[in-house]
C-alpha cells in the first residue's frame, strides 16, 4: 500500500490557454486563476491559493511552516489528510514549492520551467531571436 504523503511528486498537470483574455495577468485574482490551472475543482483551488499564501506569509516573517505542522493545516485548511497531502504534492511537482529540511518554501523551479519551455518553442520551433522574447 503507498502512503499519499510518500507519493511521487515528480510532475504536474496544468492547463495552458492560447487566448490572450485567459491570461492570467489580466485577471482580477491572478493567484486563484493559476490555481483553477493546476486543480479542477474550484474548493481545492481555493485551498491551494490559501496555503501558498501561508507559506509565503510564514516565510517572509522567517518562521516557514513546517512539515510535521500538517495537523494544524488540515485543520486552518479545513481538509482531510489525504486531499492535504494531493494537493500539496501537485504544488512539489508543479515547482512552487519545495519542501527542505522539514520546512515548506515557496520554489522559483516553477518559474524556470515555464521559462525554459516559451525560450524552447520560442527559438527552435518558432526560429526566433531569444532577445525578442
Amino acid at each position: 500500500m503507498s502512503i499519499v504523503k510518500n507519493a511521487p511528486r515528480t510532475s504536474t498537470t496544468i492547463v495552458v490557454r492560447s487566448d490572450a483574455n485567459a491570461r492570467i495577468t489580466h485577471s482580477r485574482d491572478p493567484y486563484y486563476n493559476l490555481m483553477r490551472r493546476l486543480f479542477q475543482e474550484e474548493a481545492t483551488a481555493m485551498r491551494g491559493q490559501k496555503f501558498l499564501i501561508m507559506v509565503e506569509e510564514r516565510q517572509r516573517n522567517g518562521d516557514p511552516i513546517k512539515a510535521n505542522e500538517w495537523e494544524q493545516l488540515l485543520e486552518e485548511l479545513d481538509i482531510g489528510r489525504a486531499s492535504f497531502y494531493a494537493m500539496r504534492n501537485k504544488l512539489l511537482g508543479a515547482g512552487m514549492i519545495s519542501n527542505k529540511g522539514g520546512e515548506y518554501r515557496l520554489s522559483g523551479q516553477f518559474s524556470k520551467d515555464m521559462l525554459d519551455m516559451a525560450r524552447w518553442w520560442w527559438t527552435a520551433v518558432l526560429n526566433e531571436n531569444p532577445e525578442n522574447l
